[in-house]
């Protein structure tokens, strides 16, 4: 019962990190990055913003994502 649990939450986690990775803007700051034009008031409070948010979520839940497949591969054996 615990592991359909588990299937069902690593879904669920596999859904919203790869809607989330889709969400997020590119790294690149073409050639506004060249003339210092990146160092705007949004790129120096980047964690304050949805951005900032976004990359923190993501992260969380692929922390979730190794720890649940690392966890479901193990109780196979």
């Amino acid at each position: 019962m615990l592991r359909i649990i588990l299937k069902v939450v690593f879904i669920i986690v596999c859904i919203a990190v790869s809607i989330l990775v889709l969400m997020q803007e590119g790294k690149s700051a073409g050639l506004g990055a060249i003339s210092g034009a990146a160092e705007t008031y949004w790129g120096k409070n980047k964690g304050r913003s949805m951005e900032g948010n976004l990359v923190k979520i993501t992260t969380w839940l692929a922390v979730a994502f190794f720890v649940l497949a690392i966890v479901l591969n193990i109780s196979r054996i």
